[in-house]
């Protein structure tokens, strides 16, 4: 298998740190230059019409994107370590984290910074600079939210480290990058605790 990706992405490191935490191995990275619009020609287009990374690409020649997607595949053939839930409570609950950070701490990151930071101006045109400093107000109260949650448990969906902990890594990572965003300068003790435990495992790296 074949993983289209871009090292600096958000989207692509959750699937690459869901590869590591699960020591998958011989899935060959294949590096896309998003700066240089290579996402946007016909081959990528061939893969994935919507011009997004990631994309794995099957033996068999098939294309599938989205990260949850990919991950949800690669779940099913590497059930072990489980990250995404052994019952169907387990599953619905840990979706719901997964899905509850992405919508509303991720994109908030995402959004702002897409449409603030100049390095992200040849990915995003036209940038809407009100729209991003709107969305990146709300990410402080965002992030109390999951500091709040991580009051009643170690782990975003509960007592494990799963998927849901990953998307959250990549969004902290995100702000932290490019907005300048750490958790403890705002007094949020617990949510920069929890970034820096998942800092020291090895998928992290």
């Amino acid at each position: 298998m074949k993983l289209y990706t871009a090292p600096r992405a958000p989207n692509p490191r959750r699937v690459t740190m869901f590869i590591a935490e699960k020591g998958i191995p011989d899935i060959e990275l294949v590096p896309v230059d998003l700066n240089g619009g290579e996402h946007r020609g016909t081959a990528f287009r061939a893969r994935n019409p919507v011009a997004r990374v990631p994309v794995l690409e099957l033996p068999d020649g098939r294309c599938l994107a989205e990260s949850r997607a990919i991950c949800t595949y690669l779940e099913g053939l590497h059930p072990a370590p489980n990250l995404m839930g052994e019952s169907v409570e387990e599953r619905a609950f840990i979706e719901m984290a997964d899905r509850q950070v992405e919508l509303h701490f991720f994109f908030l990151v995402a959004n702002c910074i897409r449409h603030t930071h100049p390095g992200l101006a040849v990915l995003e045109q036209p940038q809407f600079a009100d729209f991003g400093r709107a969305q990146g107000d709300r990410v402080l109260e965002a992030a109390r939210v999951l500091d709040e949650q991580l009051a009643r448990h170690a782990w975003l969906a509960g007592a494990r480290f799963t998927i849901a902990d990953i998307t959250a890594y990549c969004a902290l990572e995100f702000a932290r990058g490019l907005m300048k965003f750490r958790p403890g300068d705002h007094g949020l003790a617990r949510l920069q605790a929890y970034r820096d435990r998942i800092a020291e495992r090895p998928c992290a790296a």
